[in-house]
């Protein structure tokens, strides 16, 4: 098949790049290096060392013998986008191509913005550019469960049969985005569900929990073809940032009480989710919607994980809870649905003391590259609350 992946430098597309051309198919990746960007913005970087792109894929070509081909340019570009999309005439488009830091959309109005401009401009057009160059072609959206919010009923798999003074309809679930961030990702669930109901579009929406890991299949054992870790209270995501401030000697930073709930799941299952998702592409005017994650955990029982397993290597670790800096609810109610990836084959990898230690011993490598001032939490959903007053 022919792939294109839009954001393919980023902890998630990269692999996945990697993955789709050691299977044999025609990848092209696009991305335009505003993670990097943002990182130096911040005075933060990747805990593992990632080369240039042309220099990762110089490394694949080299180790593997294919070649992957590469765009630079951003998605909110729509000449240029469209311009991609009809020379490599995809079959499918996976789209990472987005800024995804919650923290990132709330630490300002100009970061709101660009967040927002980004994400739902740049998927607009990507849209735009499937229906008139590829209008086969299978859209793979990477979606958050975040959409979803803290509802105090179970979370369904995008949609919820509802029955209204004596009628009945199936509905898209509603949606009670959580940051500024995701409420971009809710605006690109609607325009694309709008996009299949009335262009005969096809796109599978894949709400993903939160991601934890650093080695894939194609990435372990060759550091040129490492991807990205982030560690830091902007990009890093929780449990990425637990095993890196254990290894440092940096207490765990727990927001709040820590029993907030959420959906998590392996990088590796990451990648086994889309690949399923693109062997069992959504039908021609469908939009489906796949609740991607393996399993649920507090903020609380991941940082008594890592405390444990870190401790069977000799750290010693102490967990802080700090001032919750995000507005959100710390008791609820959190029981999300995720049957379909299921019923479609996926294998998961469940999250043990074993893998966590895999992780620590990864980290361990390369912690001389962390940057200790970039861990504290300092982003405030609400500015205008005291820390004292946080939920």
């Amino acid at each position: 098949m022919r792939f294109l992946i839009l954001g393919g430098d980023g902890y998630l597309g990269w692999p996945t790049a990697l993955r789709f051309s050691a299977r044999g198919h025609e990848v092209s990746v696009l991305d335009n290096f505003s993670r990097r960007r943002w990182h130096r913005e911040a005075g933060t970087d990747s805990l593992t060392p990632i080369a240039e792109l042309d220099d990762r894929l110089a490394a694949w070509q080299a180790l593997s013998g294919k070649e992957i081909r590469s765009y630079v340019g951003a998605v909110e570009d729509g000449d240029l986008l469209e311009e991609v999309v009809a020379e490599t005439q995809p079959e499918a488009v996976v789209h990472y191509g987005q800024q995804a830091s919650a923290p990132y959309s709330m630490a300002s109005r100009r970061n709101a913005v660009e967040t927002q401009h980004a994400n739902v401009i740049g998927n607009l057009n990507l849209l735009f550019a499937i229906r008139d160059h590829v209008p086969e072609c299978h859209l793979v959206k990477l979606g958050t469960m975040g959409e979803y919010g803290q509802p105090n009923i179970d979370i369904e798999e995008g949609y919820i049969e509802i029955e209204h003074k004596g009628r009945r309809d199936t509905l898209p679930y509603p949606k009670l985005p959580a940051s500024l961030y995701h409420c971009s990702k809710v605006h690109d669930s609607t325009n694309i569900h709008f996009a299949c109901r009335t262009w005969g579009l096809r796109a599978t929406d894949l709400n993903q929990g939160v991601v934890y890991g650093i080695e894939t299949e194609e990435t372990a054992g060759e550091e040129k073809l490492i991807t990205r870790f982030d560690y830091d209270e902007i990009f890093g995501t929780v449990l990425n940032r637990f095993c890196l401030q254990a290894v440092i000697g940096h207490p765990l930073t727990v927001y709040g009480a820590g029993r907030q709930t959420r959906s998590f799941l392996n990088i590796r299952d990451t990648l086994a989710c889309v690949e399923l998702a693109v062997a069992n592409p959504a039908e021609a005017g469908e939009f489906r919607v796949f609740n991607q994650f393996t399993e649920q955990f507090s903020v609380l029982e991941l940082a008594e994980l890592v405390k444990a397993a870190a401790g069977h290597l000799g750290y010693e670790v102490t967990i802080d809870h700090v001032d919750n800096p995000r507005v959100e609810k710390e008791e609820h109610y959190y029981n999300a649905v995720n049957t379909n990836l299921l019923d479609l084959g996926l294998q998961p990898h469940h999250l043990g003391e074993e893998l966590v230690e895999s992780m620590l011993g990864i980290i361990e490598r390369y912690k001389g590259n962390a940057i200790e001032s970039s861990i504290e939490p300092r982003t405030r959903w609400n500015p205008a609350r005291s820390p004292a007053g946080q939920a």
